[in-house]
């Protein structure tokens, strides 16, 4: 029979708790008040949740383990600070600020969490699925559905951060063409509706290379 478990990828309570510091770190540094305030008062409300919380519900997919989405944040984060340099050496029109493109790169798939008391992923106790499907985690059917890029938007506005445009374009289309409802976005014939900030593509960018180098590890 094959087994999917041996698979998964396990962080000692040190290294959760390594990577919860880090992301709090993240913030403190490269987000202004009273913006950063706001985000750290939201997090720790759910801290439980962020510190466990996996980055997606199969074992061949990125992350998808206790603390997996704090991983994928951190490394999200330090791959677009990476590519903003790489932007830079071929003269890009510098059209964001960097504190906009940690704070996109923090919040772009906060979608993936919810509350302490409903988390978006729910551990599966399904031997079969667990066995056969790599399936660890399901989505919780008590929240309502939205896609995940919605979602992280809706969550920044009911803890009333504010977002600005380029920010919530970034964090809305940062899958890219994977997400079919983005196509009108990045695929346009007419050049006043195309896409203005590199914000968009370099937060996408980041997110695949931190997501890929995850899937292979």
């Amino acid at each position: 029979m094959h087994n999917t478990l041996h698979k998964t990828k396990t962080l000692s309570e040190q290294q959760l708790q390594d990577n919860l510091d880090r992301f709090y770190q993240l913030i403190d540094k490269y987000i202004s008040s009273k913006r950063k305030d706001d985000l750290l008062d939201f997090y720790k409300s759910i801290e439980l949740t962020l510190v466990t919380a996996p980055a997606s519900s199969k074992v061949f997919h990125h992350n998808c383990f206790i603390g997996g989405y704090v991983d994928h944040v951190i490394r999200v984060v330090e791959a677009a600070l990476v590519l903003d340099k790489v932007w830079d050496r071929f003269n890009q029109k510098k059209d964001y600020t960097v504190e906009e493109l940690v704070f996109c790169a923090i919040n772009h798939d906060l979608g993936k969490l919810g509350t302490n008391e409903q988390p978006f992923y729910l551990p599966v106790d399904d031997a079969w699925k667990i066995e056969k499907q790599g399936l660890l985690y399901k989505y919780n059917s008590n929240i309502p559905h939205m896609r995940i890029a919605d979602r992280s938007l809706f969550y920044l506005q009911q803890a009333g951060i504010a977002v600005n445009e380029r920010e919530y374009l970034a964090i809305k289309l940062h899958d890219g063409l994977y997400e079919e409802g983005n196509k009108a976005y990045y695929v346009t014939y007419n050049h006043e509706f195309e896409i203005k900030s590199n914000l968009t593509f370099i937060l996408h960018q980041a997110d695949l290379m931190a997501s890929r180098v995850e899937t292979q590890n």
